[in-house]
């Protein structure tokens, strides 16, 4: 549970970073440069007291990258068309759905009763705090076009994480013992492949165009890097580097709908950091939904106690 929590705390400071980065880079690239970065600390710890590319689950641990920090693709096309709060209602909480369902369909773990109580709590309480308060200015097809983006990501995310149980269960059938950085590393493999063919696509013509008819570095551009890097770096970090290992850790020690539940109250945390940093005001729905998803978490953690 400790992992789980920790986790919801590191991906809410991840979260702050990226909004930053993201203004300044592109929702891709800076995608791109996080997943590059924390693939880099992730390797020396890999490399020099973990496992490396080793161990029976390495191909597992690969696809469950791919599919689940490659969904954030699809996160990075929903903000624009929804909007942060109705995109990470939906992904959150249907992660968590998704995963429990897709764990017990294949893995066979199944929920008890009070368990799922508790989970639906926590949900319940995101969905209250993170609810629009008033319908989008967007067109219809807009509007369908993001929640299908939301839905994939949210599945992505989901079958990502029940992956990630299996391929611990790989590794314990074959008697090795993975660690969450090794696990965090061998997954950010994947998803950095998916980012990096993302980023070639939507850069293509800029690449070209540097190829066929080289130029030398603008000063504007130089300037934005100075000003982005630290925050990709923040983000590197707290999100892709701590928050994922802790994420694995978690995901090692507990079912996945019970880790995606406490997870879905990420968007809580954020709530003051977005007061602070970008004028949001707190609304008393979105505290009443704080406390309703806090009280799902206590519920959760004494039933596993």
């Amino acid at each position: 549970m400790l992992a789980s929590f920790l986790t919801t705390l590191l991906f809410a400071t991840s979260v702050v970073c990226a909004t930053q980065s993201a203004k300044l880079l592109g929702g891709t690239e800076a995608n791109f440069w996080r997943l590059a970065v924390a693939t880099a600390l992730l390797a020396v710890w890999a490399h020099t007291y973990g496992q490396g590319l080793g161990g029976d689950s390495f191909a597992l641990f690969l696809i469950s990258g791919v599919i689940g920090v490659g969904a954030d693709v699809f996160l990075f096309q929903a903000l624009p068309r929804l909007g942060s709060r109705l995109s990470l209602l939906i992904i959150q909480c249907f992660a968590a759905v998704s995963a429990a369902a897709l764990e017990w369909l294949w893995l066979g773990t199944k929920l008890s009763g009070r368990q799922v109580a508790a989970c639906v709590l926590i949900l319940a309480g995101v969905a209250l705090a993170l609810a629009p308060g008033r319908h989008l200015d967007a067109k219809r097809g807009v509007l369908a076009a993001g929640i299908c983006f939301s839905f994939l990501a949210a599945f992505g995310n989901g079958f990502g994480a029940v992956l990630s149980r299996k391929a611990y269960a790989v590794a314990a059938q074959a008697h090795q013992d993975i660690d969450g950085a090794t696990a965090a590393y061998q997954r950010l493999i994947g998803g950095l492949f998916v980012a990096a063919v993302c980023l070639l696509v939507v850069k293509r013509r800029e690449i070209v165009a540097q190829v066929t008819r080289p130029s030398p570095p603008r000063l504007p551009e130089a300037q934005k890097w100075r000003r982005v890097w630290p925050w990709v770096l923040a983000n590197a970090f707290a999100g892709q580097t701590l928050g994922v290992t802790c994420y694995q850790w978690a995901l090692k020690t507990i079912p996945t709908g019970l880790v995606l539940a406490i997870v879905a109250t990420t968007p809580l945390v954020v709530i003051p950091f977005a007061s602070v940093l970008e004028g949001e005001k707190i609304e008393s729905r979105s505290v009443a939904g704080g406390l309703i998803a806090v009280i799902g978490a206590m519920v959760l953690v004494l039933v596993e106690a």
